[in-house]
């Protein structure tokens, strides 16, 4: 280890996990007055109202508050948040579980079996790239699900505008079994090794460049095995590195805490929080949730997503809720959720920033679109020759 003259470390190594220093930071009680526009605290956990949530976004000050305050929490505070009612209609909800259940009978049908960066593979059904998969089978309902005011407004507070989500399906079946305690993407998915090569000030930018969150598909008790959360942990700096270690786990497993959800809630965490999937005790109940990996525009998505085959389906959903009369932040939600946002990497010899410091993003092209009434035939050639243009073509 290396010590900068102002005493931050350089280069971590697993001699720096102390888990005297790392307890410190856990233990720490939350004190609901630090979160004046939670509902209530449990288990060190802010628990927020959605319905009230959307009604303070609505006013631009106030929203600016209460991202103010989920930024706090994901910080300086425990890390975590619970949104209530997230999903206000459980009909879309309902939709979008549909649209999964079809994926995975084809998965299954297909013989696929999806493996899990935590658990045993095949113990449980998981999906991956359920966000495309979605839009393109199903654009009503994704547009529908997509165009969620908590999901924006939580992503946007978090990572600023040009958000890209992903999204897996995992379905954890009666008595499917608990994750081992981890750390998510980017440092959490390297060794131990690896990530001790990279220096410590990318041990803390990599939490800020993701947003974890899960949506719940069915209500979920405590037996059917929420996702374990170690409050406070993701403050630890040297965390990419302790969480394999043995202390550190079992301290996990004698302290975590598990939080019951209704079906329409959604938690949304720090990526650096210590979590793992619970153990599904139930006789009967399948668990399933929707995992969200939001990524800042300036970071690297774990999946590879065809954006402009999403936003291409998407379109014609776009264009008729315009028509109905649905509202601009309705619509650029959707486009959030199925389009690039942001202009780079291009290839700047054929897409120049003719008008500004950047070439329009694939996201400028979709919304120019909508607010022209342009037909779904022509979005599609103006999107192939976007990615056309921003492909190398050096030889």
């Amino acid at each position: 280890m290396s010590v900068t003259a102002g005493g931050t470390r350089t280069w971590l190594s697993e001699a720096d996990c102390d888990l005297d220093a790392f307890r410190a930071l856990v233990e720490h009680v939350t004190d609901r007055r630090d979160y004046p526009l939670a509902d209530s605290v449990d288990r060190n956990v802010p628990f927020y109202d959605g319905d009230r949530l959307r009604s303070l976004a609505a006013n631009p000050e106030r929203r600016r508050e209460v991202q103010a305050e989920m930024v706090r929490t994901f910080t300086d505070g425990p890390g975590i948040v619970v949104i209530e009612r997230a999903f206000a209609d459980l009909e879309v909800v309902d939709r979008a579980t549909e649209v999964f259940n079809a994926l995975i009978a084809d998965q299954r049908a297909a013989g696929a079996t999806a493996g899990d960066h935590f658990a045993k593979p095949g113990a449980n059904d998981r999906v991956w790239n359920a966000l495309e998969k979605m839009a393109v089978r199903a654009p009503e309902a994704f547009a529908d699900y997509y165009a969620n005011e908590i999901v924006a407004l939580v992503s946007t507070a978090w990572l600023g505008p040009a958000y890209q989500i992903t999204s897996q399906i995992n379905v954890v079946n009666p008595g499917g079994a608990a994750q081992t305690a981890h750390r998510d993407y980017h440092l959490g998915f390297l060794s131990t090794e690896v990530a001790a090569q990279y220096p410590a000030h990318v041990h803390r930018l990599s939490r800020v460049l993701t947003l974890q969150g899960a949506v719940a598909h069915c209500d979920m008790p405590v037996e059917s095995g929420p996702t374990m959360y170690l409050p406070y942990s993701q403050k630890y700096e040297a965390g990419y590195l302790a969480f394999r270690r043995p202390e550190f786990s079992a301290y996990f497993d004698a302290h975590f805490v598990q939080l019951p959800l209704a079906k329409g809630d959604a938690v949304f965490f720090d990526p650096a929080l210590f979590h793992a999937a619970g153990h599904n005790r139930s006789a009967n109940i399948k668990r399933v949730a929707n995992l969200l990996q939001i990524s800042s525009a300036f970071g690297r998505a774990m999946e590879a997503v065809d954006r402009e085959r999403m936003a291409s389906a998407v379109f014609p959903v776009l264009l008729k809720r315009k028509a109905q009369g649905a509202g601009e932040a309705w619509l650029a939600n959707v486009v959030a959720a199925c389009a690039e946002g942001y202009a780079f990497p291009t290839n700047l010899d054929l897409d120049p920033p003719v008008y500004g410091l950047a070439p329009p993003s694939q996201a400028e092209t979709v919304r120019r679109a909508l607010r022209e009434d342009g037909s779904p035939e022509s979005l599609r050639r103006q999107l192939r020759a976007g990615a056309e243009r921003r492909e190398s073509h050096s030889r």
